[in-house]
């Protein structure tokens, strides 16, 4: 009784992956016979049931009840559906990959069928009694058509490489979905970047993000502007019906208000955009870390910072610039419980490696000696100007020489002292890492950095601040952890080390961060 009563609450939850039932009448029955409930069964997720009774919709954990009625499912048929929806980029090669790892781990056997052209489902199954115990179905379409298929019941959950627009959150809460954008609504499951990539008989070997920009819009029209040969550039672009043509004008081109440019060729999918740039020497085009075919890429570089490549370091730590978050938006429903396993699998430490070997960047904090980022205290050194002393840059060595930083780091959306979406799942994932214990006896140092905007002693202040409320932020996420056992401090060194130059925004942005530094 005590189990029924605890389990009983009011919900609008709509059943993903549920058994589709017609609304039929049952009675529900505590073992103890003490509690009993009726009303038109409404949806069954394997371990709950969802019930319209008199006192509204209610949700009842199946545990030690008894069900009696014609609307009463067959628990031993019950098989756990779920789609995913979305960019072919998470669904192609990720999240198969994630999902066999998690068979494997599970003792589940797997079977690939093809649906259609762009759809393809895994039929999972007890390895010891043979019993069917899911379909997990993937529509590789576009983030677009992936909220779409949201909004229109279609799908339940959407792979997404940009984060939800305003009016998919409006349309989404209308439709009783609740707020995409919450927290627990969408999750990081992997890491991608954005990346330059031409022929590689091309002699250009970087590009600075506002020339790549400039680019794009056609604003630079000459390999020659950018030292190569005396010859126009072709602008290749994946077009914005799909999530990596909205991210690349979301992160290159919004930040300087540029358009694509007229003359840029558009290309259905990143492969298409892929051989198009192999067999024009003069052609430039924007892809994902993860696609990059037998392509050249460029790194970005700055006259105020080294040049950056897109090394899984440089992701996880966003220091490279166009890093690229792999999202999967759940709408306010309950799920299956295989489907709730899986989702949960994904933070698994095994769940790492596989999307590494998948070609993404993993989630998992690396540390990084102080030995291995010499250019980094370089730059540092050789972009010092007039109001951070020499005493400052060894202050900042003395500090920082004993610790190792980690690859979680803390950056800012542009103009605004909220995190970006990369920078709030690293708050997810160093709670969880303090609440398992893996910072038991040891030090962390939030250390804030800004950029060079404006006087020294001011923005000394803002990235002290940054810092205190990133670590407070932390914290507070990580509800179950000891803290009495973690050493939490932190400090600041303002515009010390830049990352970048301050004249665009890509720059202040990179700048703009709060790093932690352990031992």
């Amino acid at each position: 009784m005590t189990q029924l009563r605890a389990a009983i609450f009011a919900a609008l939850f709509l059943f993903t992956g549920a058994m589709p039932l017609l609304a039929q009448d049952v009675t529900l029955t505590s073992s103890d016979g003490a509690v009993e409930i009726s009303g038109d069964l409404l949806g069954f997720d394997g371990q709950f049931y969802r019930i319209d009774t008199i006192y509204g919709e209610l949700t009842i954990d199946g545990t030690d009840v008894k069900c009696d009625g014609p609307g009463c499912p067959n628990l031993d048929q019950y098989v756990a559906r779920v789609t995913f929806s979305g960019s072919p980029t998470i669904g192609r090669v990720l999240m198969p990959g994630l999902l066999e790892a998690f068979a494997i781990k599970s003792g589940f056997d797997l079977e690939r069928q093809t649906v259609s052209d762009s759809a393809f489902k895994y039929l999972i199954t007890d390895a010891k009694n043979l019993k069917l115990l899911g379909e997990f179905t993937f529509k590789l379409t576009n983030a677009d058509e992936g909220f779409a298929d949201l909004l229109a019941n279609e799908t339940d959950i959407v792979m997404s490489m940009r984060e939800v627009r305003k009016e998919e959150i409006d349309r989404g809460r209308d439709a009783g979905l609740g707020d995409l954008s919450a927290r627990g609504r969408n999750r990081v499951v992997a890491l991608d970047a954005l990346v330059p990539v031409v022929s590689p008989t091309n002699p250009v070997q970087d590009i600075t993000p506002v020339e790549l920009a400039d680019v794009l819009s056609g604003k630079l029209n000459n390999w020659a502007l950018l030292g190569g040969p005396d010859a126009p550039i072709a602008v290749h672009i994946v077009s914005d019906a799909i999530g990596l043509g909205q991210a690349t004008q979301d992160q290159v081109l919004k930040p300087v208000g540029a358009q694509p440019s007229p003359n840029a060729i558009q290309h259905p999918t990143d492969l298409a955009l892929l051989d198009a740039v192999m067999t024009d020497p003069f052609a430039i085009g924007v892809t994902s870390r993860s696609e990059t075919g037998n392509t050249w890429t460029l790194a970005l570089k700055g006259k105020c910072g080294f040049a950056m490549e897109a090394t899984r370091r440089a992701v996880k730590t966003e220091d490279y610039p166009l890093t690229a978050p792999l999202f999967l938006y759940m709408p306010a429903r309950r799920y299956s419980k295989l489907t709730r396993e899986f989702l949960t699998y994904l933070r698994d430490p095994s769940a790492q490696l596989v999307i590494r070997r998948a070609g993404f960047v993993d989630q998992a904090p690396e540390e990084i000696k102080i030995n291995d980022q010499g250019d980094r205290f370089a730059n540092a050194i050789a972009r010092a100007g007039d109001e951070v002393s020499l005493r400052e840059l060894q202050k900042m060595v003395e500090t920082l020489a004993p610790l190792r930083r980690l690859t979680t780091t803390f950056r800012f959306e542009p103009g605004s002292a909220r995190l970006d979406a990369q920078s709030r799942s690293n708050v997810l994932q160093l709670a969880k890492s303090l609440e398992l214990g893996h910072y038991d006896a040891r030090r962390l140092v939030f250390v804030g950095f800004s950029d060079g905007q404006g006087p020294a002693p001011g923005n000394l202040t803002i990235a002290t601040d940054r810092a205190e409320a990133v670590m407070k932020a932390v914290t507070r996420a990580a509800e179950t952890a000891n803290l009495d056992r973690i050493g939490l401090e932190i400090t600041a060194f303002g515009e010390a080390m830049p990352m970048a130059c301050d004249n665009s925004e890509w720059g202040r942005r990179v700048n703009r961060r709060v790093e932690v530094w352990v031992r």
